[in-house]
C-alpha cells in the first residue's frame, strides 16, 4: 500500500444489527490489521426519526463482544472527532457552501408532484414510440428508453427563473451535477465497473430545511477522515459513481485529498435464494450471542461468505484471518447463509476452550436463565466446577450447559420431568419395574460414588433383568435428571447426592 491503510465501519443506529453488518466491519477490521492500517468506527445518525439510543447501544455491544476492536470512535476518540454524524452539522454545511460556490452544485426548485410528472410523461412518450416502432415492424429508429429519476430541469436556470421561482416562496434542494460521459473505478472485488453518467441522474445533498443526506455526509466524512479503502455491501454499488463524482467536486474545493478505492461485498443470501432481509430470524446479529454462540465461531463462519483461508480448511482463527485475508481473494458471488453450517463452525470453536473457559463464558447465561444464583454461592460454584468437565464436550452453544446441568440446581419442590421423556421412559410397566430395581439397588449403597453406582445398577437392571443398557439406564436418567439427554447418568447420580437421587426415583415411582 502507498499509504497507510485506513478503512471505516459507519452503521445506522436504527434497528437491530444485521449479520451482513458484521461481516462487512469484519472484513474491514481484517483488512485494516492485515496491513497494519487503523480502523475507523463512526455512527451515521442523519436519520433522526429511525435512529435510537437503543440501536447505538446494541452496536456497540456487539463490536465489543466480536472483538472488533477500532482505533478511532466512540469511547476511544481520535483526531477527526466527532464521530456522530448528528454531531458534525458544521462541517456539512461548511462542504455544502464550498460545493455550491464551486459551481459543482445547483438550487433545484422542482416539487416531486412536477419531477413525477415529467417522468411519467417520458414513460408515456416512450411506450408510444416504442409501440409505433413495432407497428413499422421495426424499421427506423429504436426508441432508446428514458432515464429514469431526476431530469436535470433546474441544471441551467436562468436568473429571472431562479428569482421567479424564488418570489413564489419555493423551497430548494442543492444538487449535484454529474459530469457527462463515464465513471470507471478497479473494484477491488469485481475488477473494473463503468457507468455511463446519463443513467446515474443528478443527486441531492441536502434537504430543503439544509439538512444533509446521506449522499453529501458519507463522503465528506470519508474524505476528511482520510479513509484510503471503502469495503461496503454489494447493495451500495449503484451509488458508487455518484460518490467518485462528488469525491472529484471535493477534492476541487480542498475537502478530499484523494479518492478511496472502492471494494464492494457479494450479498448475504438467506432462503429461497433471496438477500437475508432482517425480517429473516437468522439475520440478527445478536440472537447469536444470547443462543450461547461464541463470537469466535460465528466470526468465522461470517468470514466464510465471501472468503477463504483455503480451499480444505474451515476452521481457523482471527488471527489466522488477519495473517492471510487478502481483499482480492474475496468472491463476487453472492454467499447463502447456512444456520446448519454456523451452528458446527460454532461448536468446533466451542469443543476447543478448556474446561475452565467454557465455565467461566457459560456463567453469564447460567444466570441469566436462573439455573444458578446471582451471586454464585459457594455451594453452587463448587457443584457447577465438579459437574463442569462432563458436560463441556456435549455442548455447542454455552446456553446448553444450563440445559444439562439444570437438573443438578434446581430445588426440589421446582423438579419436574419432561412430559414426553417421562411418558415414553417412565410411566409404562417395564420403566416402573426398572425404576423399583434401581432404587431397591442404590439404597443400599454404603459408598455412593460413580463406580458402585455403576456396578450396582449394571447388576440389577442389566444382568439381573436382562435389559440393554439404552432401555435399562434411560428410565433412571429422565427419573433423576429429568429429561433422556444429560451428562454421564452414575457421574450425574454422584454430583446429585444419595438423598436427592433416591427421592427423585421414588417420586417417579407411580
Amino acid at each position: 500500500m502507498s499509504a497507510p491503510v485506513r478503512v471505516r465501519m459507519a452503521p445506522s443506529p436504527t434497528g437491530s444489527p444485521h449479520v451482513g453488518l458484521v461481516r462487512t466491519a469484519l472484513f474491514n477490521w481484517a483488512f485494516a490489521r492485515h496491513h497494519g492500517g487503523q480502523f475507523v468506527f463512526r455512527i451515521e445518525d442523519t436519520d433522526k426519526e429511525r435512529s435510537t439510543d437503543e440501536s447505538l447501544a446494541s452496536i456497540i455491544d456487539l463490536m465489543r463482544w466480536l472483538g472488533l476492536d477500532w482505533d478511532e470512535g466512540p469511547e476511544v476518540g481520535g483526531p477527526h472527532a466527532p464521530y456522530f454524524q448528528s454531531q458534525r452539522g458544521d462541517i456539512y454545511a461548511d462542504a455544502l457552501a464550498r460545493l455550491q460556490s464551486s459551481g459543482r452544485v445547483y438550487r433545484c426548485y422542482c416539487t416531486t408532484e412536477e419531477t413525477e410528472g415529467r417522468a411519467l410523461a417520458k414513460k408515456e412518450e416512450y411506450a408510444a414510440a416504442k409501440a409505433a416502432f413495432a407497428a413499422a415492424g421495426g424499421q427506423g429508429t429504436k426508441p432508446e428508453a428514458p432515464v429514469m429519476g431526476y431530469d436535470g430541469f433546474c441544471r441551467d436556470l436562468t436568473d429571472e427563473q431562479i428569482a421567479a421561482f424564488e418570489a413564489e416562496g419555493r423551497a430548494s434542494v442543492p444538487r449535484l451535477r454529474m459530469p457527462d460521459g463515464s465513471i470507471t473505478w478497479n473494484d477491488l472485488v469485481r475488477g473494473e465497473v463503468t457507468f455511463e453518467t446519463k443513467h446515474v441522474p443528478d443527486f441531492a445533498l441536502a434537504r430543503a430545511n439544509g439538512d444533509p443526506l446521506y449522499t453529501l455526509v458519507n463522503p465528506v466524512d470519508d474524505a476528511l477522515m482520510e479513509i484510503t479503502h471503502v469495503l461496503r455491501g454489494e447493495d451500495l454499488l449503484s451509488s458508487t459513481p455518484r460518490q467518485i463524482a462528488l469525491y472529484e467536486a471535493l477534492k476541487e474545493v480542498g475537502i478530499a485529498k484523494a479518492t478511496p478505492e472502492f471494494g464492494h461485498l457479494p450479498y448475504v443470501m438467506g432462503e429461497g435464494n433471496k438477500k437475508l432481509s432482517k425480517r429473516d430470524p437468522e439475520a440478527h446479529a445478536l440472537a447469536y450471542r444470547d443462543q450461547g454462540f461464541v463470537p469466535e465461531g460465528l466470526l468465522n463462519y461470517l468470514a466464510l461468505l465471501g472468503w477463504s483461508i483455503a480451499a480444505d480448511r474451515d476452521i481457523f482463527s482471527l488471527e489466522e484471518m488477519v495473517e492471510a485475508f487478502d481483499i482480492k481473494d474475496v468472491n463476487a458471488n453472492p454467499a447463502k447463509f447456512d444456520l446448519k453450517k454456523c451452528e458446527a463452525i460454532n461448536a468446533t470453536h466451542v469443543h476447543q476452550l478448556s474446561v475452565e473457559e467454557i465455565t467461566d463464558r457459560a456463567l453469564p447465561y447460567l444466570k441469566r436463565d436462573g439455573v444458578i444464583s446471582d451471586p454464585v454461592s459457594d455451594a453452587d460454584a463448587q457443584l457447577l466446577e465438579l459437574a463442569m468437565p462432563f458436560v463441556a464436550e456435549r455442548v455447542s452453544k454455552l446456553t446448553e450447559v444450563g440445559d444439562l446441568l439444570h437438573f443438578l440446581f434446581v430445588p426440589e419442590a421446582d423438579f419436574v420431568l419432561d412430559e414426553a421423556d417421562k411418558a415414553k421412559m417412565v410411566d409404562s410397566d417395564e420403566g416402573q419395574a426398572v425404576l423399583q430395581a434401581a432404587y431397591d439397588a442404590l439404597r443400599s449403597l454404603e459408598v455412593w460414588s460413580a463406580a458402585q453406582i455403576s456396578d450396582a445398577l449394571t447388576q440389577a437392571l442389566v444382568e439381573e433383568m436382562g435389559l440393554k443398557p439404552r432401555v435399562a439406564f434411560g428410565a433412571v436418567r429422565v427419573a433423576a435428571t429429568g429429561r433422556r439427554v444429560s451428562p454421564p447418568l452414575f457421574e450425574s447420580l454422584e454430583l446429585l447426592g444419595r438423598e436427592r437421587s433416591l427421592g427423585r426415583l421414588q417420586g417417579a415411582l407411580s
